[in-house]
């Protein structure tokens, strides 16, 4: 039997038409008479789909369309041409079914009431959704627990760190217990203590509720920590789907072999065995070509005084970089000019 994914995008586009207005007061004379609009390709002929329960990081730099997806994917917005299903529903119905099973969570976006303590949000959340005050009070005491709530739900949102204030939004959006979760840069601005623990909520709640999310994030440390299998996106256009460590093997050329010596080198050059990324008293760091590796290890195991050596993929980081490079590169090549307006979307 053939399992329907909860995501499913066909050729899905998203066009905006933008004004294009000259510099100066006469520019300006002129968009009365006879305005000038632009077509810009936010999201262009893009195809894929999830599975239940899975976790998909969804990368792509600033203007890659991102965000413009999942709000698409959530129905904030009309596609211009394609097809989007969620969970069997078509998004942009916004059928009361549809809403009940989905959450969109926008790092740079609240929907707590500034004024009031989070528990009160939490309480209208409740009424929205019609959530029975058992359930509600079963996932209240789930939540309080994962996200270690206690002291905060009687504090004005106001009074809140950003820390603290990201762990009552990822509550209220949750309450409701949806099956699809749109995450956008749920950790953006947090320090590493509560980047954590943000990433250990999120993938205890795919554990205990099978949810299947969608992920963008710019620190490639919720990605690696929560995602196998990665969407990339650029310019709108789809670029890699696929699990996450074949990415590094399909467009890394090199691998990181770091060394720690046993004694000082004796004259010996490690520009001989390959490219040195850094040095740090007896310690270095070189890329070798992926081919090589295995010849490079045993060169350098006999010839020089290694007390221990380990081989690792380049950071993922530099491989995501790598990607949006080649990208640029071809679009150069096929003369396509690089888009320069900036609409605050991803």
């Amino acid at each position: 039997m053939n399992r329907v994914p909860h995501i499913q995008v066909e050729h899905l586009s998203k066009y905006y038409q933008v004004h294009q207005k000259e510099a100066g007061f006469a520019g300006s004379l002129r968009s009365f008479v006879a305005r000038k609009y632009k077509d810009v390709k936010a999201v262009d002929d893009i195809s894929f789909a999830i599975d239940a329960a899975e976790i998909v990081g969804f990368l792509g730099p600033n203007g890659a369309g991102k965000t413009t997806t999942l709000k698409v994917l959530s129905g904030l917005l009309y596609p211009t041409r394609g097809i989007a299903r969620v969970l069997g529903f078509t998004p942009n119905e916004r059928r009361a079914e549809f809403l009940r099973q989905i959450t969109l969570v926008m790092g740079q976006k609240q929907q707590l009431n500034w004024d009031l303590p989070a528990m009160d949000s939490f309480l209208v959340n409740q009424a929205i959704y019609e959530i029975t005050n058992d359930k509600f009070q079963i996932t209240m005491d789930e939540f309080t627990e994962l996200l270690d709530l206690k002291d905060l739900l009687k504090k004005q949102v106001r009074k809140l760190s950003l820390g603290e204030r990201m762990k009552c939004e990822l509550a209220a959006a949750l309450l409701h217990r949806p099956q699809v979760l749109f995450l956008d840069e749920p950790t953006i601005g947090l320090d590493v203590t509560m980047q954590t623990k943000i990433r250990q909520f999120i993938a205890e709640y795919n554990e205990r509720h099978g949810a299947t999310i969608i992920l963008t994030s710019h620190y490639m440390a919720d990605v690696t920590a929560l995602c196998k299998r990665v969407i990339v996106i650029d310019h709108g256009k789809l670029l890699y789907d696929g699990d996450l460590h074949a990415l590094a093997e399909k467009i890394a050329p090199h691998k990181l072999i770091r060394l720690e010596f046993g004694q000082a080198l004796n004259g010996q050059r490690l520009e001989d065995y390959g490219e040195v990324v850094k040095t740090r008293g007896q310690h270095a760091d070189l890329l070798v070509p992926r081919d090589a590796t295995s010849q490079v290890a045993a060169r350098l195991l006999a010839e020089l005084p290694i007390a221990d050596v380990t081989i690792e993929e380049p950071p993922i980081e530099d491989v995501i970089t790598r990607v949006f490079e080649q990208a640029a590169k071809a679009r150069a090549e096929r003369g396509e000019a690089k888009e320069e307006e900036n609409w605050g979307e991803e």
